[in-house]
């Protein structure tokens, strides 16, 4: 994928972890030029209060063959969004491809029915998953709808298929809601963006080797398969690359357009694109968890890689 996106610019709306890194770092690696968005900074971290930052990002962005620019931002303040996109504009006159990937892993309130959910979590989930997205379109979508080709990713959690079939229990009314919202919003956005020869889908990643997860397991990305704690359906997970890519694959290819509305999974476009996770293997989580995990079947995630 070395270089098919170079003359490209991407917006990745948090970048500073997990999937939003892995996908700005693949961007970099096919020669786009990415703007990075987060709260953290090396001056000043965010309510995650974690170690990963912004800067850190762009600096892998640039290694892997792209350029790399980090932009401190609040994507629930509207005049914030406002000015990144003028930055782009006035910077690089396009922009070609946008990733939502806004959605507050710190908000969690595990197997709570709704009303014993910690209200004020719920609700900043529901304006960092939902309104943060609706947002960084509003002002990000007029640019990147001036050229023919652009591309949309909201990032979510499971797959429109998923969603219709259970409810996520352990996670919640607000999660719930906040991660199908964005099958509908990807409707939506490629509607609009048909007629300008743009594209929106919904995608997402399987169960994400995150720097939260791996920490939470006690393991690391090199040593992930060791954990004493994970149950054995991590054996399926895979790594930010994995997510990256299929966004690139998605980036690069000239029919995008033929996918524009729909719901799709990292592992689902492997198969279509060929890309592999970084251990060279297909991992399909969603396949895994469908078949398997939920319903409680045998099976091995070894079968599903």
């Amino acid at each position: 994928m070395t270089g098919q996106l170079h003359g490209k610019v991407a917006l990745v709306a948090g970048a500073t972890r997990g999937a939003g890194r892995g996908i700005a770092v693949e961007l970099g690696a096919a020669g786009a030029t990415v703007y990075g968005t987060g709260r953290s900074t090396r001056e000043q971290r965010s309510d995650y209060d974690r170690p990963e930052t912004i800067e850190d990002t762009a600096e892998l962005v640039t290694a892997a063959g792209g350029t790399g620019i980090a932009v401190r931002v609040d994507h629930t303040d509207p005049d914030q969004v406002r000015d990144l996109v003028r930055r782009i504009e006035a910077e690089q006159g396009r922009l070609d491809v946008l990733v939502n990937d806004l959605g507050g892993e710190n908000l969690m309130d595990w197997r709570r029915p709704i009303w014993e959910h910690d209200l004020d979590k719920g609700l900043r989930r529901l304006r960092v998953g939902i309104e943060a997205h609706m947002i960084t379109a509003h002002f990000a979508l007029k640019l990147l709808s001036k050229r023919p080709g652009g591309l949309v990713v909201e990032l979510t959690d499971g797959t429109a298929e998923v969603h219709e079939q259970y409810y996520r229990s352990d996670c919640g009314a607000f999660f719930d809601i906040a991660k199908t919202s964005m099958h509908r919003l990807a409707r939506a956005e490629g509607e609009e963006l048909r007629e300008f020869g743009g594209t929106a889908v919904s995608l997402t990643p399987g169960w994400l080797r995150s720097e939260m997860m791996l920490e939470h397991f006690g393991v690391t990305e090199e040593n992930w398969r060791e954990s004493a704690t994970a149950p054995e359906g991590f054996g399926i997970a895979e790594s930010p690359a994995y997510i990256g890519r299929a966004v690139v694959a998605l980036a690069a290819d000239p029919d995008v357009a033929r996918w524009n509305t729909q719901s799709l999974s990292s592992g689902y476009l492997a198969k279509v694109y060929g890309f592999t996770d970084t251990d060279g293997s297909q991992p399909d989580a969603w396949r895994y968890i469908q078949e398997v995990e939920w319903p409680g079947n045998p099976g091995d995630p070894a079968d599903y890689r």
